[in-house]
């Protein structure tokens, strides 16, 4: 059975529940009668819902999973360890995806595709997947997001290219809390790396408005995964003036502390931050969003010289920041600027540094980042670095032909 097939199947499946009942949020599982168990070499899915909801199936591979999209299915009171009975189910993981959207994510112990699906709706709502093992290349050849399960910004008339800020106008800061929704992030101590990061935002875009002279966007005002791709997309139709991804990791190797500011690189200064870039890139393959597309020679040369008058830009930001980070909370990181290749940090048209605001595998760094005098430290902080960037960013301009 191809992908498109298996696709189809699903659609076919959605028209047959909707002819018998009406396919409306919010369903729920009745996790009493709900089980995902080994079946054979495979893997049987069965969940019982309270009403009949769309959904569409998919694999990706490296590692391999697989992912089921609902609309909508409550996972509240839900736990993996309740679900799932299945030895060849390495992990489970579900929340919700996008507005109106959940996901369950399986990831596989080998390669494993759809070889039968039912929702039946006779006597009880019951969704019955069947997974059954097939060979490295078949299993690779048929893995990849549907089209219609990428989150894409929708298309619309491009407004005029934006002026740099030459100091005359309040400069567009784009804050981007990391991870979100069925991406919790790190995970370390009790606390979620997505809870802290959207809590700080919150609070820097007060201390920013306050200060006067910034406009701030958040690119995710809640708790929902927001793909990487439109986390740019949301700052380019902001006409940000700066693109700041906050994020708290946790190392599960060494003693690392402190904050730590990156900027982009193809090629990580050292290993620790290879492995970071690596583990956001796969969070958002996780979720579905392929990254794999390549630029065409053209886009390729335009985005190259945009990015040699953004690239200095982006670099005297972060010496700001690791400034203004030292003046107001003092120890940072032992090597405070790095590069990693960060997807998010790939928009060649707007300044963009990632912050690494402390580790949470630190307990003094996890202490830190829950003291609300020390998140109060570190947005002045910030806040003064930005505003030291901003006039020396525009007396630059200033320079520059017009």
């Amino acid at each position: 059975m191809s992908r498109v097939l298996s696709l189809l199947v699903a659609l076919c499946l959605w028209a047959s529940a909707a002819a018998s009942q009406e396919l409306s949020a919010l369903a729920r599982i009745d996790l009493s009668r709900s089980e995902i168990t080994d079946k054979g070499r495979g893997v049987a899915i069965d969940l019982v819902l309270s009403h009949p909801v769309p959904y569409r199936v998919f694999t990706l591979d490296a590692p391999p999973r697989f992912v089921v999209d609902f609309n909508e299915v409550s996972w509240a009171g839900v736990s993996a360890e309740d679900l799932d009975r299945a030895d060849r189910v390495l992990s489970l993981r579900t929340g919700p995806f996008r507005p109106g959207w959940s996901r369950m994510v399986l990831e596989l112990d080998g390669p494993l595709a759809l070889s039968e699906a039912a929702l039946e709706t006779d006597d009880e709502v019951r969704l019955r997947l069947t997974l059954a093992p097939v060979s490295p290349e078949e299993f690779a050849a048929r893995s990849g997001a549907p089209r219609e399960a990428r989150v894409l910004p929708e298309a619309s008339t491009m407004p005029a290219i934006p002026r740099r800020q030459s100091g005359e106008r309040r400069i567009v800061v784009v804050l981007d809390p990391g991870h979100g929704g069925i991406d919790p992030g790190a995970e370390h101590h009790g606390g979620r790396e997505a809870d802290l990061m959207l809590g700080f935002a919150r609070e820097l875009k007060e201390v920013l408005l306050r200060a006067g002279g910034f406009d701030v966007v958040l690119t995710r005002e809640e708790d929902v995964f927001v793909p990487l791709e439109a986390r740019v997309s949301i700052a380019r139709a902001a006409s940000a003036d700066v693109f700041i991804s906050l994020h708290a990791d946790a190392l599960a190797e060494g003693r690392a502390t402190g904050a730590t500011i990156y900027t982009l690189s193809e090629k990580a200064t050292d290993l620790a931050s290879q492995r970071l870039a690596e583990r956001h890139d796969r969070e958002d393959l996780l979720a579905g969003v392929d990254l794999s597309d390549h630029d065409d020679e053209v886009a390729t040369i335009l985005m190259d010289l945009a990015r040699a008058e953004t690239d200095p830009r982006s670099d005297r930001l972060a010496d700001a920041l690791v400034k203004g980070l030292r003046d107001s909370i003092g120890r940072l990181h032992k090597r405070p600027r790095l590069e990693a290749g960060f997807s998010v940090l790939k928009a060649p048209d707007m300044p963009s540094v990632l912050i690494e605001l402390g580790f949470m595998s630190s307990r003094r760094d996890f202490a830190n980042l829950q003291n609300p005098e020390w998140r109060q430290r570190a947005a002045e902080g910030i806040l003064n670095a930005l505003a030291d960037w901003a006039r020396e960013d525009a007396a630059e301009a200033g320079l520059l032909r017009r």
